[in-house]
């Protein structure tokens, strides 16, 4: 069985981490200015949940909302009984490089009843918080990172994503060339090993890729290794170790491809991405 998650959970893992516990009355505003995305956990009450002047969700059973990336919302319930919340601030390892993180919608809602896979780690998750246990904050994190691995599964399964990533991942065929390239960013890739691994002709495979995922496999290899070699750059690896690892020849071949794609070098892009991370702090 091909694990479509290992290698893009492993390259960029997923962490979280809990901030609310219980109900939130009235208007409560996020602005979308924390670097992570939010798991929301919706256990009982009526929400309204606005994105600027428009009405993105209704809430009005118990529900799961996601935002991978950081934006801004704001939730309207019922100023006396308000509505019981559990949410997690989620980070993806890579940040912006993160390929989950940018292949998922900006906002995704599902009532609890569609995920009944996730109920277990959901009762767990419900459990500890209503417990005063030691290393309850540790444990309610890896559960919120448990539920959030079982809605990617979710979404695969049930065909949620239309194109992208996880449409790719969704596609019984497509999905072996896609986590190929994720194993063994280090090959050589050509379109006609891809499609061999899918089990396609070239042409079908090139045609159906791109209508599904969105670009074509060239392109998306592309991303995926400079994802790769902006994530190792951050952890001090050098050079020449990330051009080997991340499928370059040389040094001056990943620099030309880092260029092209992000429009600097990969030591002034690293120099800017330090620069911005210490005007944050």
């Amino acid at each position: 069985m091909v694990d479509r998650l290992q290698a893009l959970l492993t390259h960029f893992s997923v962490s979280a981490r809990t901030f609310q516990l219980g109900p939130l009355c009235g208007v409560n505003t996020l602005d979308g200015d924390a670097p992570s995305g939010q798991l929301h956990l919706i256990r009982e009450g009526a929400v309204k949940v606005w994105h600027g002047q428009t009405l993105a969700f209704a809430i009005n059973e118990p529900s799961l909302l996601f935002y991978p990336r950081p934006m801004a919302h704001r939730f309207v319930t019922d100023p006396k009984r308000g509505a019981d919340f559990m949410c997690a601030h989620i980070t993806f390892e890579g940040g912006t490089a993160a390929p989950l993180a940018n292949a998922l919608p900006p906002a995704v809602c599902f009532p609890l009843a569609e995920l009944p896979d996730s109920l277990p780690a959901l009762e767990l998750l419900f459990a500890e918080a209503g417990a005063l246990n030691c290393g309850r904050q540790a444990v309610l994190d890896r559960l919120f990172e448990v539920v959030l691995i079982q809605l990617l599964r979710h979404m695969m399964e049930n065909g949620s994503a239309r194109i992208g990533l996880l449409a790719g991942l969704s596609h019984p065929r497509l999905k072996r060339a896609i986590v190929a390239m994720h194993e063994a960013p280090e090959r050589n890739w050509r379109v006609e090993e891809l499609a061999a691994v899918a089990g396609m002709s070239r042409s079908v495979f090139s045609n159906l890729f791109h209508d599904t995922v969105g670009e074509p496999p060239a392109s998306y290899l592309q991303r995926w290794r400079l994802g790769l070699v902006q994530k190792w750059l951050k952890q001090g690896l050098p050079l020449r170790l990330i051009a080997e690892e991340a499928g370059y020849g040389s040094e001056s071949s990943l620099s030309r491809a880092f260029k092209s794609q992000c429009g600097l070098s990969p030591r002034d892009w690293l120099k800017s991405e330090n620069a911005r991370a210490d005007t944050a702090a």
